[in-house]
């Protein structure tokens, strides 16, 4: 409100540009990030090639273990949650040598398939080491270690060194995932350790598994109220369908199409001709039982 109150005063060219400013910097400052500012799928040429040809499989036997230890897949929420504090030292080395291992493999000359487990996977190991070494947090969003002004999170933050390139969360999702695979459904694999966060599977992804895991997800997430609920006449979505609605069409009706083609009888039925009002939100506290 004193920012109104100041900005009024304001008058002649001066004020043309310096409102807009003004009111944009405070939105950046209390997290307020509208969905043009959601990073495009920009493709890092680097990372674009592969090997059809290779028979190369990562092992991904220590993630797996981890997942099957910590993720609790049977939340009466209906959202899988994550035991951090209960992450002992002895799985935390092992979970930190994955991270390394991954680093080391060469994965330009594996095959695609085996090229989309390895960074949904290495994505979502991160994460975790990242919310475990800032343990206990109540959102992903106050581990700032992000460079940059007003950057919240450890999205931007160059945790990774892969063929001599360094890499970050964002990075992975909208430099490689998205842009190469074009895929929507990455968006319920990736995990970003929050509740309003499609599910993350008590499994790892692998060449062979992804396509099942892929499908998984996105009924998991459509079907549940934080992806998609109707209220008489308004349906509300997960703000995932408005950061990135060009991934799911680029319209409102596209979107539509994409979660009839997961929903069950109780939301597709209703969604069949919808006509009424969208809202977007997200919940962004930790997943943890």
């Amino acid at each position: 409100m004193a920012l109104g109150a100041g900005c009024h005063r304001v008058r002649g060219p001066l004020a043309n540009w310096m409102v807009p400013l003004v009111l944009s910097l405070a939105a950046l400052a209390l997290g307020v990030v509208p969905a043009s500012a959601a990073p495009a799928a920009d493709p890092w040429p680097f990372f674009a090639a592969n090997d059809p040809a290779s028979h190369v499989r990562v092992d991904h036997g220590p993630w797996d273990r981890f997942l099957k230890e910590y993720v609790v897949a049977d939340h009466p929420s209906g959202i899988n949650r994550v035991r951090y504090a209960s992450v002992t030292p002895d799985d935390r080395k092992e979970l930190d040598g994955y991270l390394r291992d991954l680093q080391g493999v060469e994965v330009t000359r594996l095959s695609r398939d085996e090229q989309k487990a390895y960074w949904i996977n290495l994505y979502n190991a991160l994460t975790i080491a990242i919310v475990l070494e800032h343990y206990p947090v109540e959102s992903i969003r106050e581990i700032d270690i992000s460079p940059g002004i007003f950057r919240r999170g450890p999205w931007r933050a160059k945790r990774l060194t892969i063929q001599g390139q360094k890499v970050s969360l964002d990075d992975i999702e909208h430099r490689i995932l998205r842009p190469f695979w074009k895929d929507s459904r990455v968006h319920y694999a990736v995990n970003c350790a929050s509740l309003g966060c499609p599910n993350l599977q008590p499994e790892a992804y692998t060449a062979e598994a992804s396509e099942a895991l892929l499908e998984k997800g996105a009924r998991e997430y459509v079907n549940h109220p934080r992806g998609a609920r109707l209220a008489g006449d308004r349906l509300h979505l997960s703000s995932i369908y408005d950061w990135f609605e060009a991934d799911f069409g680029g319209s409102r009706e596209a979107v539509i199409r994409h979660l009839q083609k997961y929903a069950g009888d109780d939301l597709g039925g209703p969604l069949k001709g919808f006509r009424g009002k969208i809202s977007h939100d997200y919940d962004w506290r930790l997943n943890e039982p």
